[in-house]
């Protein structure tokens, strides 16, 4: 998806077309995230881009596309470019140091201290 939403539409409240907005990203990611995956493939992961144009659009976290399209409307953008493009992915493995710090981290905090 590589769309330039409006958020001033004559005749349209602005509330209702930034909830048909957030709506329409979310499925589009449902969409594809309902498209077989590929021999070896474990899940979609999306490259995104967010800005106020096309031209000044950045790479962003996909966790993070809801919230900017709040901050956008939040301070009164007229506009701004989405872009969501799904690629595959593929889970690797936590190399083993870091596993056993997450370890130790867990087994301190189930402790309570003075017993």
């Amino acid at each position: 998806m590589k769309k330039t939403f409006k958020l001033n539409i004559e005749g349209k409240n602005r509330d209702r077309v930034l909830d048909a907005i957030k709506h329409d990203i979310r499925k589009y990611v449902k969409r594809q995230r309902r498209v077989p995956l590929p021999e070896g493939v474990d899940f979609w992961d999306f490259d995104c881009r967010f800005g106020a144009s096309e031209e000044a659009a950045t790479v962003v976290h996909f966790a993070t596309m809801i919230p900017l399209v709040d901050a956008a409307a939040k301070d009164g953008a007229d506009a701004f470019y989405l872009e969501l493009l799904a690629k595959e992915g593929r889970r690797t493995q936590r190399p083993r140091s870091l596993d056993a710090q997450a370890d130790g981290e867990a087994r301190t905090q189930d402790t309570v201290p003075g017993e």
